[in-house]
């Protein structure tokens, strides 16, 4: 097993339910946004809740398959870790890579976010939490 550099902390899979929980429901929530019809800042709400949801959807998979998740400053440090999480990991990295790429427009940004990087976001999202649930079930 590689080693991830940048802090990390370690976790358990009640951790991790807890998590993929979190996960779900931003997803949910992303998606929720997603299909409303009102005005443009409900696209850069949509994307932000993604980015969010495939953040807690890496940690409940990087605390189910290794036991830890990163704690660094930098998100893109927990991409070595998430790649290392069982079979869907390297997808899962590409996922969480792809979404870090958003987070700064979604989160802080004055730029709105197009109907199409909100797309993306929250298919990478599904991709992170799907990847999660995989290995909460297969492990159960």
């Amino acid at each position: 097993m590689r080693v991830a550099k940048g802090r990390t902390e370690d976790c358990n899979r009640a951790q991790a339910h807890v998590r993929l929980n979190q996960a779900r429901a931003f997803l949910d929530v992303a998606e929720l946004v997603e299909s409303e019809e009102n005005d443009l800042s409900t696209e850069q709400v949509s994307a932000a809740l993604a980015v969010l949801a495939g953040i807690a959807a890496a940690d409940a998979a990087c605390c189910a398959a290794l036991g830890s998740r990163s704690r660094g400053q930098d998100h893109r440090q927990a991409l070595v870790l998430v790649a290392q999480a069982g079979s869907d990991g390297k997808a899962m990295s590409r996922a969480l890579s792809q979404l870090l790429d958003l987070k700064d427009n979604a989160h802080y940004g004055m730029v709105f976010v197009s109907p199409g990087q909100v797309k993306k976001a929250v298919r990478q999202a599904r991709i992170l939490v799907a990847g999660a649930s995989k290995l909460l079930t297969d492990q159960s």
